[in-house]
């Protein structure tokens, strides 16, 4: 393969606590070497005033394919994930029909590869039909590649086939993915509060998520499943975590941009832009969420990127879908919430975006160490644009930040040494 040399860039790896101005030599699809004067090569990236990181990781993402191909597939997904400056991302097993079987998992793997922009790598689903009645083959399809579980859509309801879930996943070390939500107390189209209230719409108790999780960390607590809690939303949902890993519990935690920066209030004019599940909540509930971040009792960062076509998302709000766009606009908008109003640094950010989430499921990435996967992200941290939906490599629109002025931006994006996009 052709040599990649980056030069004059601020190298920024979390994961080896390096930040220093040098050049970076990548050969073979690894990186080959770290320093000056690293000789010539077949390609050279002049990062002048730039971050040279890891390549960004989104542990929760949504491709539709198979089923929905005219919202996503694994094609136009991957490539909104390297315009945005992720490298590897994990997709939802919610399609149609849901990644359950061996032959599911493997058709993901393969397509990512057929594809070749970014690491697609799929996530099997819980239970069969993601029903939550019956256990999938999460045995066979963690061998073939699987790299966790979840229903994700869903919540796995009944407590006994939560406890087997755990109990199996546990034997294979794997790391179950709950959409933490209290099926009794769903069903709403936005956060139950004055603002629903006041709009008639149907609401989602913030007890719907938290009964969840505090369920599943009881009985989990001796079982020691790996467990992680999808797309955090509420004030006391942070704290459960919180008091969890205080008492020692295998937990972690991930938090979307939507949670970080939007509020119910945004809901007033019924944009279905604005509906998600978990739905936006209170300002008090965004606050907590930024707080979990900053104490580190959330671990990583993750877009729920959920794309939609226009005519569902023009449906009246109550019954258009969840979901909204995120893996093109992300790297701005944790920096919009995190960084530029000082609740975290750079490199805190990038390690939020790369090796935690790599940790979580374990995937070897989110490094520039010698010998690594050579899939790295260059970032122009000063760079101000403007988010414009209609220049998305995604198939789908349905993103609320339209229009938004940010900073901070991704300006190429190399996988396994290629370039796989660039800004300019």
């Amino acid at each position: 393969m052709a040599t990649l040399l980056i030069t004059n860039g601020t190298i920024l790896d979390p994961s080896q606590k390096l930040e220093r101005k040098a050049d970076l030599l990548l050969k073979d699809g690894k990186v080959a070497a770290i320093g000056q004067d690293l000789g010539k090569a077949d390609q050279v990236i002049d990062a002048s005033g730039l971050l040279v990181t890891p390549g960004l990781i989104d542990i929760h993402v949504h491709f539709r394919e198979p089923g929905d191909e005219e919202e996503e597939t694994i094609a136009s997904g991957a490539a909104a994930a390297v315009a945005g400056g992720f490298t590897t991302v994990c997709c939802m097993p919610n399609t149609k029909p849901p990644l359950e079987t061996e032959a599911a998992i493997e058709f993901v793997l393969r397509e990512s590869q057929r594809v070749g922009l970014a690491n697609v790598y799929p996530v099997g689903a819980i239970t069969k039909g993601r029903e939550g009645k019956e256990l999938a083959e999460i045995g066979s399809m963690n061998e073939r590649g699987a790299v966790a579980f979840s229903d994700d859509g869903v919540g796995v309801a009944d407590a006994s086939v939560m406890r087997k879930a755990l109990q199996y996943c546990r034997m294979f070390d794997a790391v179950i993915m709950q959409h933490c939500e209290e099926h009794s107390l769903g069903g709403g189209a936005m956060h139950a509060g004055v603002v629903s209230t006041s709009l008639g719409l149907p609401g989602i108790p913030p007890e719907a998520e938290q009964l969840m999780i505090a369920r599943d960390l009881l009985l989990n607590r001796k079982i020691g499943c790996r467990y992680h809690v999808q797309h955090i939303s509420t004030e006391w949902s942070v704290e459960l975590i919180r008091r969890a890993k205080q008492n020692g519990q295998s937990v972690t935690a991930e938090v979307a941009p939507h949670h970080l920066l939007l509020t119910d209030e945004n809901c007033r004019g019924y944009d279905t832009n604005y509906k998600m599940n978990p739905p936006l909540r209170t300002a008090a509930d965004v606050a907590a969420c930024v707080a979990g971040v900053k104490d580190g009792t959330l671990d990583c960062l993750a877009t729920d990127h959920a794309p939609h076509l226009a005519e569902e998302k023009e449906l009246e709000f109550a019954n258009a879908p969840f979901g909204i766009l995120g893996l093109e606009c992300a790297l701005p908008l944790y920096v919009k919430a995190l960084v530029t109003p000082g609740h975290i640094p750079w490199p805190r950010l990038i390690e939020l975006m790369t090796v935690a989430g790599a940790k979580i499921a374990k995937l070897n990435k989110g490094t520039l160490a010698i010998g690594a996967d050579a899939d790295v992200t260059i970032i122009d941290p000063n760079l101000k644009w403007t988010i414009d939906k209609n220049q998305f490599r995604s198939k789908s629109r349905n993103c609320p930040f339209h229009g938004w002025d940010v900073q901070g931006r991704a300006v190429a994006t190399i996988v396994g040494g290629r370039v796989s996009w660039t800004l300019r």
